[in-house]
């Protein structure tokens, strides 16, 4: 926000006064908050730090005591540089004390060798300083802003720290308390290089307060959470704590906590990823980055989709750590819970199951098949989701795509044209007819008959009608659907046409 030593000896009217450093390179990148004019030998009391002093020397003390004590005692207070008029007080050159301390000192010492009106120099540095801070509170509105828009939206982490990352033009992450990547953005450069061994550089990281810079490893941090309770930090590589980068990862920790507050959704990023698996949103290799940054290494693995139904990610997440296995555990949507096992094997799977059915003994677990590619994991993913929808009735164990028969195929052709147009035309009149007289339900006859093996009497049982009405019911199914009954060829097809409206009403 504030020009340097250096930047204000460029200034035209500084340049004027035909300037030369003596003392105190060193100090020239040091920021100039402010100047002052002054010919007090004691204006080292009336300064806060940041200023450059402008004098013609004409008060400064005649010994060499004296002015080695006036150059200390700018120092000592955080003066950022001393600009001094020759002609009036000093004809050609400074004294040597004074150069001499200021040199020690790291204080820029100027000679200006020509006359200037020092208000010049005053009003073009002030009005630097000036621009400089309405550039900065311009940025900071625009700041606001942006993460104030990304609040309304419903922006996700992701979102969030791509925006703070553009912003800053500086790799940024989020990570749990674990020290496990929760979202990136590198800003650029290469995701992998900045993930690397991330935990154990995160580790080191060691800044101080709440929001703090670690010179050592160049990140400036800050924790992100609300009410108390941190659940995380947000860290942004940059060259120093300036006042935009510290309010932009303020206000990006603060809309990340604010999300939290209104979605608190711990499955989040595991959440991301499986989705990303699903919909190819995202390369497979920066799925494997940012997996292996959660501390679920997807690489030289065998892997398995699961599909666990009702939804448990909960149950889920407990049973792989119970099992010291790893995975990407979330909630596909309201009914499912997708699991990626990374460590898949047949007794894996056993237990796992065993496991959560102690939770729920109706759960579905259905299982795709075991890849050991992160290429492949999308098709077991889809296999599982697709074995899940096929089962119609609680089973033990995990159940396979072998498990599903008929009903399973039938269940991922549902969306296939042909075979509604097969539904339609073996059971389209029977569907009418019951359309228009409810109450007499000829198609759950048929069901019944056909589930009975063809069993006339037990199926007229099991529907609860003497066995004249039913008879005369399959009649009416027989005139009504144009098949003969009594054929083996005519009910197989009939069975399959109602195995394949489940699937469509399904």
């Amino acid at each position: 926000m504030f020009p340097t030593v250096r930047e204000v000896l460029e200034l035209e009217p500084v340049r004027n006064g035909a300037p030369r450093l003596v003392a105190g390179e060193r100090g020239l990148d040091q920021a100039v908050r402010w100047v002052h004019s002054s010919e007090v030998p004691d204006i080292a009391t009336l300064l806060r730090g940041g200023e450059l002093v402008l004098t013609t020397g004409i008060g400064l003390p005649a010994d060499e005591a004296g002015l080695r004590r006036y150059i200390a005692d700018l120092a000592e207070v955080g003066a950022c540089g001393l600009a001094v008029e020759l002609g009036r007080r000093y004809a050609q050159r400074l004294p040597t004390v004074m150069v001499r301390t200021a040199d020690t000192l790291g204080l820029p010492l100027v000679e200006l060798h020509r006359g200037t009106p020092f208000v010049a120099i005053t009003e073009a540095v002030h009005s630097m300083i000036i621009d400089a801070q309405l550039a900065e509170l311009r940025a900071a509105e625009e700041i606001h802003q942006r993460f104030t828009d990304l609040s309304v939206e419903g922006a996700g982490p992701a979102e969030v720290v791509a925006q703070a990352a553009l912003l800053a033009g500086a790799p940024v992450v989020l990570e749990n308390l674990s020290r496990q990547v929760l979202a990136h953005d590198a800003a650029g450069g290469s995701a992998e290089l900045l993930l690397a061994s991330w935990e154990a550089h995160s580790r080191a990281i060691r800044p101080a307060g709440r929001t703090g810079y670690d010179p050592g490893s160049g990140w400036l941090v800050t924790a992100v959470g609300a009410r108390g309770q941190d659940w995380g930090r947000l860290l942004m590589r940059v060259s120093s704590a300036e006042a935009r980068y510290v309010i932009l990862i303020e206000r990006a920790a603060s809309t990340l906590a604010l999300g939290r507050l209104i979605d608190p959704d711990p499955e989040g990023p595991h959440r991301f990823l499986l989705q990303a698996l699903l919909n190819h949103s995202m390369p497979v290799e920066e799925v494997m980055l940012r997996s292996r940054a959660l501390g679920v290494p997807l690489e030289r693995r065998a892997l398995v989709g699961v599909v666990i139904r009702p939804a448990m990610a909960t149950v889920a997440e407990r049973v792989l750590s119970e099992m010291s296995v790893r995975g990407l555990v979330a909630s596909l949507d309201a009914q499912s819970t997708g699991v990626l096992i990374t460590q898949a094997s047949d007794e894996v799977l056993r237990v796992f199951a065993e496991k959560v059915h102690k939770s729920d003994a109706t759960a579905i677990i259905a299982a795709g098949e075991t890849v050991d590619s992160p290429r492949e994991a999308r098709r077991s993913l889809v296999e599982a989701a697709q074995v899940a929808d096929a089962v119609r009735h609680p089973a033990p164990g995990v159940v396979r795509m072998t498990d599903v028969g008929l009903a399973g195929l039938l269940h991922m052709l549902r969306d296939e044209p042909r075979l509604q147009t097969f539904v339609e035309r073996e059971l389209g009149p029977l569907l009418a007819y019951d359309a228009r007289n409810p109450r007499e339900q000829l198609l759950e006859v048929l069901r019944v008959y056909l589930d009975c093996g063809r069993n006339k009497s037990a199926a007229a049982e099991h529907s609860h009608l003497s066995r004249p009405a039913f008879y005369e019911r399959l009649s009416r199914i027989s005139k009504i659907s144009g098949a003969d009954l009594d054929s083996v060829q005519a009910c197989l097809s009939l069975h399959v046409a109602l195995l394949a409206l489940d699937a469509l009403r399904s």
